[in-house]
């Protein structure tokens, strides 16, 4: 019998971890030293109260601790699934010198999964400004942007051009971190706040950007980034997007089709989440080619040492230079070993390839994950750019007076991340305010 035939994907890519118990949340909310000026909440983009939350666990103010948390981070349960613990709040605990951190990823998803099962809404929205906001992409930064408009008492519209909101999150975050319903679950919670999200509208298409900034007081623009970039190499046709697999595991994971044999290209994040489908899905081998070594590979490392627990191989210091395929069939991947030489302008050892050194990778499928993009809307609505991203004042605001971006698109220095984004959205957010109602904006702060 095929081992894909009995293999459960609703099984084998069921979420990491799974949900702490009322003890578990109790046990680990009173090993918190909730330390003052904490570095943990230093530590995080959105400046979550992390001691306060989790205090408030502690003495079992589930529904406190949730609001804490969602104040800073509206979009807490996607964050405490997908952050990057290990390098920011859990990194900065004080308890790593001497046991373990608390584990504050899982006691936020504790506190915001509470909610969220109950139907509970930790917010209303404000009182009427009479200020009407378009907000174009329901990703991450454009869900926080507009919930925290509404909290603030504007009328915001959500434009999507997918036929599902959420952004990566629905989409390109792998369901063994975020399943589908957690992202829709806060999209649930945007709209009850009186947020209208419009799915299957696209700027260009089927939406005019002159019409809405005539007909909305202000704009804000999280449209992330553009699809995975062509590789240039024979045979390409045969190559399969990584951000499309991740997608299709999520949506239609039966669907799927996986080889025995899969080589995945790239050494980031996405990478690794298509590497690990892969795998889960029952491919009998898959190796990640790239043509650094692990030094510069931009997958954080306790990414890294999970691929590599899943049977995961990796071929550093290889570059692809050909698919080859017959009938329509793939059957390997020809690659050129590489060596590091002088920086390049990410400031990174620039691969040079090794004369002579071609060979042949085995493979029966291949995806590639090197990144994406940059956001095409930028030249089409005519905005300033710096290295091909939206260019934004401090306070968000584009190059066009009354248009605001944030998210992935206007992220030209640091990594692109969904904490980042919810950050971003919400300080848009703050700034749209203050430029929109300046009087009850004053009186706010």
């Amino acid at each position: 019998m095929n081992n894909r035939q009995i293999i459960r994907p609703e099984e084998v890519l069921a979420e990491y971890y799974p949900p702490l118990t009322d003890h578990e949340a109790a046990v680990e909310a009173n090993r918190c030293l909730y330390c003052y000026d904490a570095p943990c909440t230093h530590a995080c983009p959105t400046h979550i109260d992390i001691p306060k939350f989790i205090k408030k666990i502690a003495s079992e103010n589930v529904v406190g601790a949730a609001r804490t948390i969602l104040e800073a981070n509206l979009m807490g349960a996607t964050c405490a699934r997908v952050c990057p613990v290990q390098e920011l709040c859990e990194g900065a605990c004080v308890l790593n010198a001497e046991e373990r951190p608390i584990m504050i990823g899982r006691l936020q998803r504790y506190a915001t999964d509470y909610v969220y099962e109950r139907g509970i809404d930790v917010f209303e929205p404000g009182p009427p400004t009479g200020k009407k906001v378009a907000v174009i992409g329901a990703g991450p930064a454009g869900l926080t942007c507009a919930g925290e408009l509404a909290k603030l008492g504007h009328s915001v519209t959500v434009f999507e051009k997918r036929e599902l909101p959420g952004g990566l999150s629905t989409y390109g975050i792998i369901r063994l971190r975020e399943p589908v319903e957690v992202a829709l679950a806060e999209v649930e919670m945007v709209k009850r706040l009186g947020v209208e999200v419009r799915t299957g509208m696209e700027l260009g298409k089927n939406l005019s950007f002159d019409q809405l900034r005539r007909e909305y007081d202000a704009v804000f623009l999280s449209v992330g980034l553009g699809a995975v970039p062509a590789m240039g190499i024979p045979g390409e046709e045969h190559i399969i997007d990584g951000l499309g697999y991740i997608e299709k595991s999520k949506l239609d994971p039966h669907g799927l089709e996986v080889g025995q044999n899969v080589v995945v290209i790239g050494a980031g994040n996405t990478a690794i989440d298509c590497a690990t489908i892969a795998k889960r899905l029952g491919a009998q081998r898959v190796t990640m080619v790239y043509r650094r070594t692990d030094a510069e590979m931009t997958a954080y490392l306790h990414e890294y040492e999970f691929a590599k627990k899943e049977g995961i191989e990796f071929r550093f210091l290889t570059q692809p230079v050909r698919v080859i395929a017959e009938g329509g069939r793939v059957r390997g991947l020809e690659c050129v070993r590489m060596e590091l030489g002088a920086p390049d302008a990410s400031g990174r050892p620039a691969p040079v390839p090794v004369p002579g050194s071609e060979f042949v990778l085995p493979a029966d499928q291949v995806v590639k994950a090197i990144g994406q993009e940059k956001p095409v809307l930028a030249q089409m609505l005519g905005l300033a750019t710096e290295r091909g991203y939206i260019k934004v004042s401090d306070d968000f605001e584009t190059s066009l007076p009354g248009v605001y971006a944030g998210g992935d698109c206007v992220r030209s220095r640091g990594s692109a991340s969904t904490v980042m984004a919810v950050e971003d959205g919400k300080l848009a957010a703050f700034a749209i305010h203050r430029k929109l109602v300046p009087l009850r904006a004053a009186a706010d702060d």
